[in-house]
């Protein structure tokens, strides 16, 4: 069947200065209802195809859904031929996988979301291109961006009280317990995560987005709003990029802080980069992604582009591995999801027996964290992070709550573990001063 032509109007302009264009574009896409701002920070990498995606104003959406998500995602994605834009909620692997957590869920949020935007932004290197429904409304919009102010502005609310749910004593405890699951040759490793939640916080979302967003730059990040659901998301791991037939994952496996003298940074990541631990770590997660892609790719196309390469972010060093494959053109996103769906890096390998054993220990549902928030295009091509280093709020009920989480393995040292959770947490932590 002939692929419909794109009911979208397209206008591009220039831009003088870039990161003041995008702080205009996030300020504007606030005052929606539905917004997905996606940024990747001038984060320079050959993988990367977009600057900055903002897209605004409802024009349709997937129906609340918790059973049979990914057909219903295929469904849609062929009724709105469209560019969508949302997220895979961690728990979509109860319908992947024969799985169920009996754990409190806060939030009650769908197993994916998308909507289809009315207005799109798209930054690319020296301009940027304006993708509407009504092209009546572009050069309004584009005039309404460029008058705003974007000064500084104050923090409108004291910072949060957050408690964690779990103590220090606890988290050990639940580590020991792990271990010897590992021990018995039940998974050679899990990611055991926590909450630290507030549930009567008030705070200004795109406040802390941008404050988080200076503490903590990354590739991956994305301020994203469907109502009354904010996520402010400072995310460095990639989960899956499609561009034509072409298939990358980046799973992230091993951490260190930077440090402000030179000669102790370079010292700290050439520590980590030799680390037997933080290496096992990533090359089984590796092989993890590499046995998912295996199973909807092409037959001999899955390879390890690079394997343990440590990059520098803005607060932590991380060690990322890169696994491409190629796909066939006709192979529908259900098939992608269900197949690699969650991030290995969050789970544990084996991944189902791991996703069992960390939903005994947790205590509550990670909900968005540890899913992925992306878009897709018209073409069939998408880009998803993982949602880590990120806060989820609920501007209605005032709920507040960000995970941290880490790899157990055999060689873990449960206090080790507990205090790299503590240097995950500080980024967010801190935004919210």
């Amino acid at each position: 069947m002939k692929k419909k032509k794109l009911k979208r109007f397209s206008k591009k302009f220039k831009y003088e200065d870039l990161n003041l264009f995008r702080d205009k574009l996030l300020k504007w896409s606030n005052k929606f209802t539905h917004s997905s701002f996606l940024n990747s920070n001038n984060y320079s990498s050959n993988i990367k195809q977009y600057e900055c995606i903002c897209a605004v104003e409802l024009e349709s959406e997937i129906p609340f859904t918790k059973n049979n998500s990914t057909r219903k995602l295929d469904d849609y994605l062929k009724k709105v031929d469209d560019w969508v834009f949302g997220y895979l909620n961690y728990d979509l692997k109860n319908e992947i996988e024969n799985l169920k957590s009996n754990n409190p869920d806060n939030f009650n949020l769908p197993n994916l979301y998308f909507f289809q935007p009315k207005k799109i932004w798209i930054i690319k290197n020296d301009y940027v291109e304006a993708l509407y429904l009504e092209s009546n409304l572009i050069i309004e919009d584009w005039n309404t961006i460029n008058s705003l102010n974007c000064e500084n502005e104050n923090n409108p609310f004291n910072p949060p009280t957050l408690s964690q749910n779990i103590n220090k004593k606890q988290y050990l405890n639940k580590i020991e317990i792990l271990k010897n699951h590992i021990n018995r040759g039940d998974v050679y490793e899990a990611n055991f995560c926590f909450e630290w939640f507030s549930e009567h916080a008030k705070i200004d979302p795109l406040y802390v987005y941008k404050n988080l967003n200076k503490i903590s730059k990354s590739p991956m990040s994305v301020y994203f709003k469907n109502k009354e659901l904010h996520l402010i998301c400072s995310s460095p791991e990639r989960y899956l990029k499609k561009y034509k037939n072409k298939l990358t994952s980046q799973p992230i496996k091993g951490t260190s802080r930077r440090d402000e003298d030179l000669i102790i940074d370079n010292r700290l990541k050439d520590k980590l980069k030799l680390d037997p631990k933080e290496r096992s770590e990533n090359i089984m997660i590796v092989d993890l992604v590499r046995n998912d892609m295996s199973r909807f790719s092409k037959p001999g196309s899955v390879k390890v582009i690079e394997l343990c390469e440590v990059y520098p972010f803005k607060q932590v060093h991380q060690m990322i591995s890169t696994i491409e494959s190629q796909v066939d053109s006709s192979l529908k996103i259900s098939k992608i999801i269900e197949g690699s769906f969650p991030m290995g890096s969050m789970t544990g390998a084996p991944k189902v027996k791991a996703m069992k054993i960390i939903d005994e220990l947790e205590e509550t549902k990670r909900g968005l964290y540890s899913g992925a928030v992306g878009f897709i295009d018209p073409n069939g091509n998408f880009d998803f992070n993982v949602v880590i280093r990120s806060l989820i709020y609920d501007s209605l009920s005032k709920q507040l709550s960000f995970h941290v989480g880490s790899a157990i393995t055999a060689k873990s040292k449960g206090i080790n573990e507990y205090d790299e959770c503590l240097l995950k947490g500080r980024a967010m932590i801190l935004s919210l001063t």
